[in-house]
């Protein structure tokens, strides 16, 4: 599974990859975590506010920093898929 945070390095950017990184550590979970930074790139996936995430180039949300239990809720359902 590969995780990516859209983002060219504001504080929601990083701190919504610091929370990947604390709950990959806590849980134990299996992915790749990548920054994309390039404003080109990011634009790619359609969306107009940073931080986005994205989960197997899934778009699951922009804008905001999401809650713990809404980030490892989008990882069971795509393990499960």
């Amino acid at each position: 599974m590969i995780i990516k945070v859209l983002g060219t390095g504001c504080s929601k950017c990083k701190l919504l990859e610091q929370k990947l990184i604390n709950l990959k550590n806590q849980y134990q979970l299996d992915f790749e975590l990548e920054k994309v930074t390039v404003l080109n790139d990011i634009m790619n996936y359609g969306i107009m506010m940073t931080p986005g995430l994205v989960i197997n180039e899934k778009v699951l949300s922009s804008g905001k920093v999401p809650k713990d239990d809404e980030i490892l809720n989008w990882i069971k359902e795509v393990q499960s898929a």
